[in-house]
């Protein structure tokens, strides 16, 4: 399928480049014999008519151009929006890590649940972190750390997991230790467990995470096929 429009587009903007040099031949000819003739005769008032007879004679050219212009910029529309074979990369393999700082931790996953919090849904904090924003897991999703060693807001990429943003705090977090919100217990295990990661710190934060902020992060438009195969993966 894909042959049989490469052909038919050579083949057409084949036959519209030889009619555009067709039109211009027959322009450009008649306009230089005529120019000619004037300008040996010296008839100035001839050349007038001749310059009149020029521009009509170019008009067909210009026609046959802008439409072969058309066409064109049709062809690499179509071209565009057609879908590109292949599956999209993934967060860990679209940037080039190395270059931000990294720290060896233990990460662990936890959830809004009694089993981490000690709430239950009909607490009136429950799934409220120490920011104050809710828990989430998205394209960024909330994190708990040791505020000494990552205050709140600070953005961290996490391998195997995605970007978290420290949001909370835990009496049990302390140094080195990451908790990794999921949305339940089975998610947990099944994703994650415990086990030591390098995480790469994009951004310090300054203290303060609002969900203003948390909202911004996770649609932002140049993110969203990443934020697409999140979603994807918490589906399944």
């Amino acid at each position: 399928m894909i042959h049989v429009k490469k052909w038919t587009r050579r083949f057409l903007m084949t036959i519209l480049f030889c009619a555009a040099l067709l039109t211009t031949y027959q322009g450009i000819s008649g306009v230089e014999a005529k120019s000619l003739t004037t300008y040996l005769n010296g008839d100035n008032g001839h050349y007038e008519e001749t310059s009149s007879h020029t521009e009509h004679k170019l008009k067909p050219m210009e026609v046959a151009f802008k439409f072969l212009k058309k066409v064109t910029n049709l062809d690499l529309k179509i071209s565009s929006s057609e879908k590109v074979s292949g599956t999209p990369p993934t967060l860990e393999e679209s940037v080039d890590w190395t270059k931000y700082p990294s720290t060896e931790v233990m990460a662990t996953g936890y959830t809004a649940g009694y089993e981490s919090t000690g709430k239950d849904p009909g607490h009136p904090q429950f799934g409220i972190t120490y920011s104050g924003v809710k828990v989430t897991r998205d394209l960024y999703s909330t994190v708990a750390a040791d505020l000494n060693v990552f205050p709140i807001g600070t953005i961290l990429f996490i391998p195997g997991y995605g970007y978290g943003v420290v949001a909370d705090k835990g009496g049990a977090i302390k140094g080195n230790k990451v908790d990794l919100y999921y949305e339940t217990v089975e998610d947990v295990y099944r994703e994650w467990g415990k086990k030591k990661v390098e995480v790469f710190v994009i951004e310090k934060g300054n203290g303060k995470l609002t969900e203003e902020d948390l909202r911004s992060l996770n649609e932002n438009e140049s993110m969203q096929v990443f934020r697409q195969q999140i979603n994807q993966s918490k589906s399944q």
